[in-house]
């Protein structure tokens, strides 16, 4: 599943939930309509959230989305939208021979100096699976890399590892461990590090 497809079908469920509230608040009689309209002109300050439930998701169902925002963010260069998903004290391990990058500053660091050398960035993600065990938990997936490096068309692809830690009721990433598996493909060249290295990761 790739994080385009969790998108489309992120958006789809919220579609629908939006459609059966608009359906089921056009059922309901015209006079109750104008009482409803009343109601709300006379009490504006008045939460009507209730009229709208939103159906939780489960904490897989919670990671999973949040994976994909993830990969997203870290597709277009957003680090600023990647750290809402990363502990302050993460451990990053990369798919090459470097020592672990820890926190999220270092790590920040590193990220935007590779990402800065890349253009048309590609992510694709699959066979995912997570696990949650309490307020700890674990995703492992696959993924394929793409994307211009200093003018030369790179590919790489290898499987990520996060640890997630709930802290205030939000899971956040604590640990990030990215192997690269050597392909046929052409691979990155030397000193960049495609998803998972130690700046660009994968799941970032």
């Amino acid at each position: 599943m790739n994080c385009v497809h969790v998108r489309r079908s992120a958006l789809r469920f919220y579609a629908l939930l939006a459609i059966a509230a608009l359906l089921s608040f056009g059922a309901m009689p015209s006079h109750a309509q104008q009482k409803e309209k009343k109601k709300k002109k006379d009490s504006p300050l008045v939460d009507n959230s209730s009229a709208n439930p939103i159906v939780p998701l489960t904490d897989e169902q919670q990671l999973d989305y949040m994976i994909s925002e993830v990969l997203g963010a870290w597709q277009i260069g957003d680090s600023d939208r990647m750290h809402k998903s990363y502990a302050e004290d993460v451990s990053v391990v990369n798919g090459g021979w470097a020592p672990p990058v820890l926190g999220w500053s270092n790590y920040q660091a590193l990220y935007k100096l590779q990402r800065s050398k890349m253009q048309q960035v590609r992510m694709d993600r699959s066979n995912t699976y997570i696990k949650v065990n309490g307020t700890t938990a674990w995703a492992c997936f696959q993924w394929d890399f793409a994307a211009v490096i200093e003018g030369n068309p790179s590919a790489a692809r290898g499987q990520t590892t996060y640890v997630f830690i709930k802290k205030d009721n939000r899971w956040l990433i604590a640990h990030d461990h990215t192997s690269i598996v050597q392909t046929a493909q052409p691979q990155a060249p030397a000193g960049t590090v495609p998803p998972g290295s130690t700046p660009p990761k994968p799941a970032n």
